[in-house]
This record gives structure tokens, C-alpha cells and sequence, in this order.
């Protein structure tokens, strides 16, 4: 779906959706449990739809009312199981060492760049306790065998839902076992939030000096509760106010342990002493908040100097290369925004001037551009509008209620 949207200031109220990161793991956890969940709160997209299709071929059963999903936890596991992860590296990650936890047989099928999204230490690393896999780089590949506890070491620079896939599995084996971080683990928050779901679900994990430690033979605990909503998705329009819009934003629980709720405070400092529509110039590392890049892109856009971000290298392994599509996103419109290895260097601007974009596929970047249309000077074409699907299939339906211009140009 292509779109074109005329430039309008937003205003009004937004209603957050959930968060995806915590429904995917409540949803494990609860498909994990011995007994009925409810998962309530959730805002589904084609992410959330592939980690309830993984674990449902793994044996947990599910339906859904409402915002509500109601799970009856694995009591016997598939013997064998084809598994489409569509192009939700969360679930790919999250569900390996589940499957080699249970004991199944399974296929794993992708969607996208899926395919091309490393899994390197889980190829490395599982085999060691008795996981055979038949990989060649790509998807679809095969996963045998029953996985042993010990002592796991994994890079933590790739990708931190290596980290969370071992602590969701490593309860459920016989034994107790060790996760060794051999490099310092980036995205740390999101393993925080990991711990912080599987103890709602009564398993807990110990920090150490080294990195986890984690005792088998627990049982996750069936488990009402309700998803809060996402910081990710509130970055937008975070952003949307500091560049000029005026919108309310709701169903954000303040004391969240989300680290992209790091979005607040950046937005608080780039308006501070604000002159005449100035904010100020940033340089931020973005190793523990990365979904922020292409909408912190957008901020730096309007500062009183240059901004950089930094510590973002493992953007390149996304759904796009999400520096190199930020930065080709903003600067079709009017930005002077470069690509470096591991960042951004975003020089200031009046305005965006408009023009047309190729969303790349990727949500973040189809939802950046939208909040940087309203500080153009004429029409922006998105090109792959629907790409929000994958995380937040009502941004279009939420912009226009705020006041946004949309026209489908081409379906």
C-alpha cells in the first residue's frame, strides 16, 4: 500500500498500544504454564500472530476476545512441529531453545529478511547439549534433539534475545545452568524485562558477575495480566510534540522498566530553553534503546546543531538496514542525515521540504516518515505504507484521528 500524506499539524488524544516486547513474552510464559492464562491488553500485529502460531504448534492451545487472549499451556508437547516465524526475529530467537527445551522435532520457516538474521550461537552453542540442526544460512532449517543444561556462552553484541530465548527454555530442563556473557550485553533492558515476565509466571533467574544463572526443574504459573503499553510505539508521537504537535498521549504505566521509555526524558532535554522552534542538538548511544533510531532521526532534524547517535551498528541486521533506510527515508524529503557505521550524524534543517520515500519494509521507517511529514513543506509519499502491520497495524487509523491527511494512492 502505497500512501500520500498532506502536511498537518496532529492534535488530540492516542491510546498507546500494548507492548509487543511484553506480549511476546507473556505469551510464551503463559504457552509454558500448566493451566489457563489470560493475556490481556494485547495489540496484535503480525509479530504477536507469529509467537501465538509458534507456540500454539508446540501444543498450547489459544483464543482471542477482544484485546484478551486466552491460552491452555503446553501440557504435552508436539513430537513435531513446522514453526513460521514470519519476519519476527523476537519469535525465531525466543522459540529454538523452547523447542530444544521440549524435546521437538521441528522446521522453522521465515518471511522477508527473516532468513538472512543471524542465529550464530545458538548454532554454536546448542549443539554442545545435544541439538542437531540442519542449517545452511537460510530458512527453512531443521532442529532435532532434547536440550541438556550446562553452561552456555554467548556473544551479548549481536542480539539480546539470544539471552532471553536460553532463560525462558533453561528452567524447564533437569538440571541447573550457567549463561557466560563473553562480550557486555547490549539491549540489556530487554532481558530485564524477560526476567521481570517469567517472575510474574513464577520462575526466576539470577544476575551475576557473569551474566545468568539459572535453576532447573521450575514450572511456570498460569497467570491473569494485562500488557502496558509500549514505549517503542509512544517514541513517535514523543517526538511528534517535540517537533510542534500537540497530542495526548495515554496507557503508558510511568514506572516501567522499558528502556525505551528513555524516549521521555530525550524529548524532555531537546525542548529545553526551546527557541524560536530549536531544540536542542543531541549525541546519544543507542546500544540499549535501538527501535528509537529512525524517530530520534527525525528529532535531531530540528536541532540547534549537529546530532549524532552512536552504538546502533546492529541496526544493519533488521528488518532493512535501518541506518542506511533512515537516512535515504529523511534525506528524500529534505534531511541531511549520514549513514556511519555504527550511527547517525543528522545536520539541522527548517523544514522538509517533501518528495517521496521507499519504506524499506520496515515499520520504524514507514512510521518515522509519517511524523516527519507533519514538518513538511509539501505532500510525502510513503511508499509500503502497510509495513506498520508488523508492530502497529492502527498508526495510520491513529494519525488520521489525530488530525492527519492520508490518502491510499495505490493498494
Amino acid at each position: 500500500m502505497d500512501i500520500k500524506i498532506s502536511p498537518t499539524k496532529l492534535s488530540g488524544t492516542v491510546a498507546i498500544p500494548s507492548s509487543k516486547s511484553f506480549a511476546h513474552r507473556e505469551i510464551i510464559c503463559a504457552s509454558l504454564s500448566k493451566g489457563t492464562s489470560v493475556v490481556g491488553g494485547v495489540s496484535f500485529s503480525k509479530d504477536i500472530y507469529a509467537t501465538l502460531s509458534a507456540m500454539e504448534s508446540l501444543g498450547a492451545r489459544y483464543t482471542i476476545q477482544d484485546d484478551n487472549i486466552t491460552i491452555q499451556g503446553i501440557s504435552t508437547p508436539n513430537v513435531q512441529a513446522t514453526i513460521d516465524c514470519y519476519e519476527s526475529g523476537s519469535t525465531l530467537r525466543f522459540i529454538i531453545p523452547i523447542v530444544g527445551a521440549l524435546g521437538v522435532s521441528a522446521t522453522l520457516k521465515g518471511q522477508g529478511r527473516l532468513p538472512e538474521r543471524p542465529i550464530t550461537p545458538f548454532i554454536r552453542e546448542l549443539p554442545k547439549k545435544g541439538i542437531s540442526f540442519d542449517y545452511n544460512n537460510t530458512m527453512p532449517f531443521s532442529m532435532n534433539g532434547k536440550l541438556k543444561n550446562g553452561t552456555f556462552e554467548l556473544e551479548g553484541d549481536i542480539s539480546s534475545q539470544f539471552i532471553t530465548g536460553l532463560l525462558f527454555a533453561l528452567p524447564l530442563l533437569d538440571g541447573n545452568s550457567k549463561i557466560v556473557m563473553t562480550s557486555p550485553l547490549q539491549s540489556k533492558p530487554y532481558v530485564d524485562m524477560t526476567i521481570q515476565s517469567m517472575a510474574n509466571f513464577g520462575v526466576y533467574i539470577v544476575e551475576t558477575d557473569y551474566g545468568y544463572y539459572v535453576e532447573g526443574n521450575q514450572e511456570y504459573k498460569p497467570l491473569n495480566h494485562k500488557v502496558e503499553g509500549d514505549y517503542s510505539q509512544a517514541g513517535f508521537f514523543y517526538v511528534a510534540n517535540a517537533i510542534g504537535n500537540d497530542i495526548v498521549l495515554q496507557n503508558l504505566l510511568e514506572s516501567s522498566i522499558q528502556g525505551d521509555k528513555k524516549i521521555v526524558e530525550v524529548c524532555e532535554k531537546s525542548c529545553y530553553n526551546r527557541i524560536d522552534n530549536r531544540l536542542n542538538a543531541y549525541t546519544i548511544n543507542a546500544t540499549n534503546i535501538p527501535d528509537l533510531v529512525p524517530i530520534l532521526a527525525v528529532l535531531g532534524c530540528f536541532g540547534d546543531g549537529t546530532s549524532k547517535i552512536i552504538g546502533a551498528e546492529r541496526l544493519k541486521i533488521k528488518e532493512s538496514d535501518r541506518l542506511v533506510a533512515t537516512a535515504d527515508a529523511l534525506n528524500r524529503i529534505g534531511g541531511k542525515v549520514t549513514p556511519t557505521n555504527d550511527g547517525l550524524i543528522i545536520e539541522p534543517i527548517e523544514h522538509f521540504i517533501g518528495g517521496t520515500v521507499d519504506g524499506f519494509g520496515d515499520h520504524r521507517i514507514v512510521m518515522a516518515t509519517a511524523i516527519a511529514s507533519t514538518r513538511c513543506m509539501n505532500d510525502v509519499i510513503i511508499l509500503g505504507a502497510n509495513a506498520v502491520e508488523k508492530s502497529y497495524p492502527n498508526f495510520f487509523r491513529d494519525f488520521k484521528n489525530l488530525g492527519g491527511k492520508i490518502d491510499v494512492i495505490n493498494v
